[in-house]
């Protein structure tokens, strides 16, 4: 089996950052992906996304996105920047390679997969720090004769004209999708919200980006970033305690270090249809039946269809869990440029505001160090 100098796994933003770094450091890598393509999780999000973060703080390695670009990409307009530049670049892809588990053998880094083995003298996991939806196993989710799907399963609201739907989970992606559905035509929504979320507007009332100012918070010390940031909630999106969303006791920069849980960036948009009553809270779920749902408060409403915003899992476990890189929340204990283990790195698995950006970031100073220590074997 012959070794390779670089094995990145996975070919979304995180991977395809490193891959790049490498290739500037004069490294070629292989990406292996278990998709058919590129950005796998970008080609599955819904029609409407656009980046929480702004293009300047969201881009690949010295590579920024083509001028025209809006100030928050679409979807599809991620999709065709991360594309041009794989292309461009030449980077080697090796799609449909399911990597199973990771091993040290003698020194050199193995993915095994279904497909065989590769090695590699150094190794890069970037899966994704969404890599497997999750739905809660709720009493009775067995029971209900409703749709039910995950959050990473929803386009569009054309499935859902003039039906009621519930929307569990009230991130970034529950309450846009909740507004998708208001605005295109969905007979009722609801929006669960279990624990009352930090909300930030992706843009403020000037013009500079919400993300701006987390960036330059995220270095603050937290007590202040998060009077900061609950001054700004205060000014910009108001008290919506009587819509059923108080501003929580915990403030964004203090839950961010405590659980690495990032706020609810939305349009304004959003908050003017939960005023406006076009989008109702409501509370946590407690359990669903044959025909409806029970919610922490006591009520019973009966949606049609439910849709989970309840997040992802990183599922790094079977992959490296083995090799005591993980901590006991499964993320890995070191990333970026530190190796985990002597020649093992870790890319994407921080949440923070900018995150895309920090990737690359990652990513570059990552493949730094990895080319000097390829360089020191010689």
């Amino acid at each position: 089996m012959s070794e390779r100098p670089v094995v990145v796994i996975g070919a979304g933003q995180g991977g395809l950052s490193t891959a790049l770094a490498l290739k500037d450091a004069g490294v070629r890598a292989l990406v292996l992906d278990r998709a058919d393509q590129l950005a796998a999780s970008w080609r599955g999000r819904y029609d409407r996304l656009r980046l929480n973060s702004s293009r300047w703080f969201s881009h690949l390695p010295g590579r920024r996105y083509p001028k025209g670009t809006p100030l928050f990409p679409s979807r599809d307009e991620v999709i065709s920047y991360l594309e041009r530049h794989a292309r461009d670049a030449a980077i080697e892809t090796r799609f449909g390679i399911t990597v199973n588990r990771i091993d040290n053998d003698d020194g050199a880094w193995v993915a095994r997969s279904d497909d065989g083995d590769v090695a590699a003298a150094q190794m890069v996991v970037a899966t994704g720090y969404e890599a497997m939806p999750m739905i809660p196993e709720w009493p009775g989710r067995a029971e209900f004769t409703g749709g039910l799907l995950h959050a990473s399963d929803y386009r569009n609201p054309e499935p859902y004209l003039n039906r009621r739907v519930l929307v569990v989970g009230s991130g970034c992606s529950g309450m846009e999708i909740a507004y998708d559905l208001a605005e295109g035509g969905a007979g009722k929504v609801w929006l669960s919200a279990r624990t009352p979320p930090n909300i930030v507007l992706r843009q403020g009332p000037g013009p500079l980006p919400g993300d701006l100012i987390a960036k330059v918070l995220q270095h603050a010390p937290v007590r202040f970033a998060d009077a900061f940031a609950r001054f700004g909630r205060r000014m910009d999106v108001g008290d919506l305690s009587e819509y059923g969303l108080p501003v929580p006791e915990e403030g964004v920069f203090s839950r961010l270090h405590r659980l690495g849980v990032v706020p609810s960036i939305v349009d304004r948009e959003v908050i003017e249809a939960i005023k406006a009553g076009n989008i109702k809270v409501v509370r946590g779920v407690e359990s669903l039946d044959t025909e409806g749902v029970r919610l922490a408060s006591g009520d019973r409403i009966e949606p049609e269809v439910v849709i989970s915003a309840t997040g992802y899992q990183r599922r790094l476990e079977p992959l490296v869990g083995h090799l005591g890189v993980l901590d006991e929340r499964g993320v890995p204990r070191r990333q970026g440029r530190e190796a985990a283990a002597p020649g093992l790195r870790f890319i994407g698995y921080t949440a923070r505001p900018a995150a895309l950006g920090y990737m690359g970031r990652q990513g570059k100073r990552a493949a730094k160090a990895i080319a000097s220590e390829l360089r020191d074997r010689v």
